[in-house]
């Protein structure tokens, strides 16, 4: 019995830790494979978990709707244009509600490239 007990604390123990470790991150969003200079196929991958992400193009009043969203926190668009940049993003975080950082992806950027929202997640 005690050391199912010991087993259970420590489950707790590092659940508590990762809880910890993503509270105060900073989302940021990385520009996956895939994506195109003109970005008429758009990845972006979420280091932590958002939710209902959207982009809008420079001078929109609207942002687009929501881009897919697939496992593992990556989100595509596919347009038949290319969008014009810089573009704006909104997404909401649990608990939280949404978030708006406009005109942070400039025209032009490769995969692999990372923007910062200066969002800090408290999940």
């Amino acid at each position: 019995m005690a050391s199912s007990s010991s087993f259970l604390l420590a489950m707790a123990a590092l659940a508590a830790l990762f809880a910890v470790g993503l509270c105060g991150n900073t989302v940021t969003l990385t520009v996956g494979k895939g994506t195109t200079s003109t970005y008429t196929h758009l990845v972006l991958v979420a280091n932590v978990p958002i939710h209902e992400l959207a982009i809008r193009e420079k001078g929109a009043a609207e942002f687009l709707d929501d881009m897919k969203e697939s496992p593992a926190m990556t989100f595509t668009q596919d347009s038949k244009a290319p969008l014009k940049a810089p573009l704006s993003v909104r997404f909401s975080v649990k608990g939280g509600g949404y978030r708006n950082r406009d005109e942070i992806f400039p025209a032009g950027l490769k995969p692999g490239s990372v923007i910062k929202t200066d969002i800090k997640f408290e999940g």
